[in-house]
């Protein structure tokens, strides 16, 4: 099945909710990075939030950006995502392999440690939005909830959920996104924070096989629900050797002849898709004659 997002209103349009199912994509994240359990937990869990908030995005060419740099062993991830809800990431530390909490449950906290989200939204404006805060638990979910109180000032509730099974792929990965407009009525507010406070952990509902249209249904289904559309999901990044090639115009005429100089050829590597990009002196003089 193709992984998607849903996009929703419930509360007579006081509510908008967002769901997603994002197992290909983080089992294709899996697969290229190599990660550990642990490692594919979280990298999942960004890029599940990722594909929805790019969902959120009006301009076709609008980007949204998630960091987190931390003291923990993963050291940190960077995920985006676009209009399109195509998503790429990475983590600094795909080996990281920690104790579970306990038994079926990873320590996605304790491989992120203390640190700080950051999130840039790059909107066609001159200068890009962007916000940051101090992680309060590591758990990803919880963390983009205080964001967007701290920083958008949307109340929200986020619910974010990886499965890896036994031979480390991706068995089940999803999410859900709620946010209260200005107009939503202390009724619904009650009814919501009692909902969200009663169902099962998002990574017990996939195990249960619900589907995203399920979810929003269990919290929103007697509050005027409408799914307003389904956008599929995907990992994916336009990096090509074109793009890679201005990069390397762009660091300079002196620093190009260092590198043909010195070494007589180039590798470059894609942090977000493992691509190899391979230079030859040849190639790089060539290059050299666009930089001057």
């Amino acid at each position: 099945m193709q992984d998607y997002v849903i996009r929703a209103t419930a509360g007579n349009g006081s509510i908008r909710a967002f769901a997603a199912s994002t197992k290909n994509l983080v089992q294709h994240a899996r697969e290229i990075h190599h990660t550990s359990p642990v490692a594919s937990a979280a990298l999942g869990r960004m890029l599940t939030a990722a594909a929805m908030m790019g969902s959120m995005l009006k301009g076709e060419k609008d980007l949204v950006t998630l960091q987190i740099r931390s003291l923990g062993p993963l050291k940190g991830i960077v995920v985006s995502g676009d209009a399109q809800c195509r998503v790429k990431g990475y983590v600094f530390n795909p080996s990281v392999d920690i104790p579970c909490k306990y038994p079926g449950k990873l320590d996605v906290s304790g491989a992120i440690g203390e640190g700080y989200l950051s999130v840039i939204k790059d909107i066609g404006l001159k200068e890009p939005y962007a916000g940051r805060i101090k992680l309060i638990s590591g758990e990803i979910a919880e963390d983009l909830t205080y964001y967007y109180a701290q920083s958008e000032q949307v109340p929200s509730a986020v619910g974010l959920g990886v499965l890896v099974d036994t031979d480390t792929s991706i068995r089940q990965a999803g999410g859900f996104m709620i946010q209260l407009l200005p107009d939503a009525t202390e009724e619904a507010i009650s009814t919501l924070e009692q909902r969200l406070n009663t169902i099962p952990y998002m990574t017990d509902l996939l195990d249960m096989g619900k589907t995203p249209e399920d979810i929003l249904e269990m919290i929103l289904g007697d509050m005027d629900l409408k799914i307003m559309d389904k956008v599929p999901a995907e990992f994916y990044c336009n990096c090509t050797k074109e793009r890679v090639e201005k990069a390397l115009i762009s660091i300079g005429k002196e620093e190009l002849e260092k590198i043909i100089n010195e070494d007589k050829k180039a590798n470059l590597h894609c942090h977000f898709c493992s691509k190899e990009y391979d230079f030859t002196e040849e190639e790089l003089r060539t290059l050299l004659e666009s930089a001057k």
